[in-house]
């Protein structure tokens, strides 16, 4: 097995809540992988409000995320048509 020395500021120390001097691999990446689940949820949010989907019913969401999902499928020439 192979060793990896990492060093991080006693700030990144504490705010991954690493509580020893020695991770596995695997504990790494699960703390980095939380770590960017809440940076990811904090952008969504954030683009919730930007957009007022924040105001929206979850079926409201969904249909909108539809209409895009089919507007985003149409070619150029066929576009037209549902647009007018």
């Amino acid at each position: 097995m192979r060793t990896l020395n990492i060093s991080i500021s006693e700030f990144e120390f504490n705010k991954f809540g690493i509580k020893k001097d020695s991770l596995a691999f695997t504990e790494f990446v699960e703390l980095v992988s939380r770590e960017l689940m809440k940076q990811n949820h904090n952008k969504c949010v954030e683009l919730a409000e930007k957009y007022e989907l924040s105001t929206m019913a979850i079926d409201e969401i969904n249909e909108e995320v539809k209409a895009w999902i089919f507007r985003s499928m149409l070619t150029p020439l066929n576009r037209n048509v549902f647009e007018q």
